[in-house]
């Protein structure tokens, strides 16, 4: 199979050492692809140099929304300056998280707006999370699209099918991770079922989210093919066309080469 991770996060460190055999494995499982996501400037730097190193590996460059409230003077210009700089394929990760408290909401919507803002301005996708936001998340969607055009990933989506529909009228496109293969998630696999084969991506969100029969374990991108073959179970469809479909639409969505 010919599989794109969408979500990743490999910076040195949550792999130290390891990374090399981390990227090797995910080669030999058929990743060809894999999108290694920031989370603050520091691992937004180490993402867009991996990504200049190695061959099929893009990156992104954010201020994941639980860490707004701990960001440092000249922080965000770093974010902006990867984004101008052509060294990022997206920009994220940001959005809105009411699980966690660790910043307050007004503090998350400043930020996410603020994403918003730079990935049209420099017209790049945005990668967003969201945990028990999806209305505010798709609200703001709704405000920046009203301004121009964007180009949204929802990644680890959890949402129910009246959600999913919504995002996917905003044109957004909905990641999948390993939660979708756990034996408790038959309805989260029924939404994925609902999603066009155009807006579906898979991802492992490494170093999180290890999929059925991996839980416990720490994630990695080789095991984004339990994932995609989970999914293609449930739509019905071949394991290989699943990887094939959700690699194009990453690699049309990261403007790979």
């Amino acid at each position: 199979m010919d599989l794109f991770d969408s979500h990743c996060h490999l910076d040195p460190m949550r792999y130290l050492d390891e990374l090399p055999e981390v990227v090797a494995r995910a080669r030999a499982a058929g990743v060809s692809g894999m999108a290694v996501i920031g989370t603050r400037a520091m691992d937004s730097e180490a993402a867009a140099d991996l990504a200049s190193r190695e061959v099929g590996i893009v990156a992104a460059a954010g201020i994941h929304p639980n860490d707004v409230g701990e960001v440092v003077a000249g922080e965000w210009d770093r974010i902006v300056a990867l984004g101008e700089s052509g060294r990022v394929a997206a920009i994220g990760e940001t959005g809105l998280d009411w699980y966690r408290d660790h910043a307050p909401k007004d503090v998350q919507r400043e930020w996410f707006d603020r994403h918003l803002r730079l990935a049209q301005r420099l017209a790049l996708p945005l990668v967003i999370h969201t945990r028990e936001s999806i209305p505010d998340v798709l609200a703001m969607l709704r405000e920046a699209i009203a301004r121009g055009p964007l180009a949204a990933i929802l990644h680890a989506f959890t949402g129910t099918a009246a959600e999913a529909a919504e995002a996917i009228d905003l044109g957004c496109h909905l990641g999948f991770a390993g939660m979708v293969t756990f034996r408790s998630s038959a309805q989260l696999r029924e939404v994925a079922m609902t999603v066009p084969i155009d807006r579906l991506l898979v991802e492992t969100d490494s170093p999180f989210l290890s999929p059925e029969p991996l839980r416990g374990r720490r994630n990695e991108p080789a095991h984004v093919v339990h994932t995609a073959r989970c999914l293609a179970l449930a739509r019905g469809c071949p394991p290989e066309a699943l990887a094939a479909a959700t690699a194009a639409n990453a690699r049309r969505l990261f403007r790979c080469r």
